[in-house]
């Protein structure tokens, strides 16, 4: 195959790892970042310990990612989970599974996977140039805002590789959706994903349990019914069990207008068992302490009742049971898209052809956060961001030998 001068726009995982496939066969790869540094937000994954994956069996992985999971599944098969274990291996990253099946590295950071990861590209012949900043279409190519000029460049193919609109700061600002716009392809509104929730707690609720994990509860919604853990946030909730249901419950509040989390604060026990412990306590005895001898509630779960429930204490025991077992907690919006973990929306499915190529801009492809899809966290973001990226470069090859 003939040298290709390829263009990459976005230095994130996506774009990344579509450097690697088409300088790996043999192209003049650039990738172009408007940042200082690559991979930002990676890195800010992995301030946590990045979940690179996820190790559950891969027909339930692969159906994850809601109405765009089949659009996905040949990416996801061509660079499974096992594979993306595989591959971050070789850069010298070694992985386990943690007790909830999320896979991270041992060593519990990014920046040794990123760096390992920049020394391969460049090993391979890739340009990576920081500070450009695509700034759109003109004159049949594309157009770069860097620190010395402006200029326009004319691969003879590029790939959008952009993010979503979470986390600007960190560089995916969705810039771009005008612009593609601009060229009679479709965007869906970006909206928030894996996100917490305002909920209008009072001052002394508030001041009081700011930051205090809720354990062992399960919540409800549309999603089903998932067990773990929340946290009372200054705004609302936040928090592995929150992201879950962020879906179902940010598509309920648009609309319907309204949506509550009902969450189990005694999972591990029955209602008529509940009902029953109830109503063996005192009806002398202080709330505080029938809550705490009858459902094994004190410290904020006693509170969140006390909070969502005013009158809670005068309650008989079958209605405080049911409380017990899902009390609502009501909902006034997501959080701001720009705090939260990822986006929903993006680039329409309908703009591209099978190998992620914009069909109104024929040599322009895209891969990543920047498509109409989203995903829980627990590994299952990154990896569709790598599947798309090596999809979109093998799409890119095929269209090379076909010019």
């Amino acid at each position: 195959m003939m040298t290709k001068q390829i263009a990459i726009i976005g230095g994130g995982p996506a774009g990344l790892m579509a450097a690697e496939v088409l300088s790996a066969a043999g192209h003049a790869v650039t990738v172009y970042e408007a940042m200082p540094t690559f991979g930002r937000k990676f890195l800010l994954a992995g301030k946590s310990g990045l979940n690179i994956t996820h190790s559950e069996e891969f027909q339930r992985f692969a159906g994850r990612f809601g109405a765009a999971s089949a659009r996905l599944r040949p990416a996801l098969d061509a660079l499974t989970p096992e594979d993306v274990r595989q591959w971050a291996e070789g850069l010298g990253t070694e992985t386990f599974v943690g007790t909830s099946g999320r896979v991270f590295p041992v060593v519990m950071k990014a920046s040794p996977l990123l760096r390992s990861w920049l020394r391969r590209l460049e090993a391979q012949g890739v340009n990576l140039r920081t500070r450009h900043r695509w700034i759109g279409f003109a004159d049949g190519g594309y157009r770069f805002e860097t620190p010395e000029d402006v200029l326009t460049l004319r691969p003879e193919a590029a790939l959008l590789a952009l993010g979503g609109a979470s986390w600007p700061r960190l560089g995916s600002d969705a810039a771009w959706v005008p612009r593609l716009r601009q060229m009679g392809v479709t965007v869906s509104e970006f909206q928030p994903a894996n996100c917490g929730f305002d909920v209008d707690w009072s001052d002394p609720f508030r001041q009081r349990f700011e930051g205090s994990p809720v354990k062992s509860v399960s919540a409800t919604s549309a999603a089903g019914t998932l067990q773990g853990e929340l946290v009372i946030s200054r705004h609302g909730i936040e928090g592995s069990l929150v992201y879950a249901h962020a879906a179902a419950l940010r598509d309920r509040l648009k609309h319907e207008g309204h949506a509550d989390l009902p969450i189990d604060l005694a999972p591990g026990r029955s209602l008529e068992r509940l009902e029953r412990d109830l109503a063996r306590q005192d009806a002398k005895a202080s709330f505080s302490n029938r809550l705490r001898k009858g459902a094994g509630l004190e410290g904020v779960k006693a509170a969140l009742i006390r909070e969502l429930v005013p009158h809670a204490n005068q309650a008989s025991p079958k209605e405080l049971a049911t409380l017990v077992k899902a009390l609502p907690i009501p909902l006034l919006r997501p959080r701001p898209i720009a705090e939260v973990i990822s986006s929903a929306g993006g680039l329409d499915w309908n703009e591209l052809d099978a190998n992620y190529m914009l069909k109104a801009v024929p040599g322009l492809f895209a891969a990543g956060e920047m498509l109409d899809w989203e995903a829980p966290t627990g590994g299952y973001l990154l990896t569709a961001c790598f599947s798309t990226g090596r999809a979109a470069a093998k799409g890119i090859e095929e269209w090379l030998r076909a010019k």
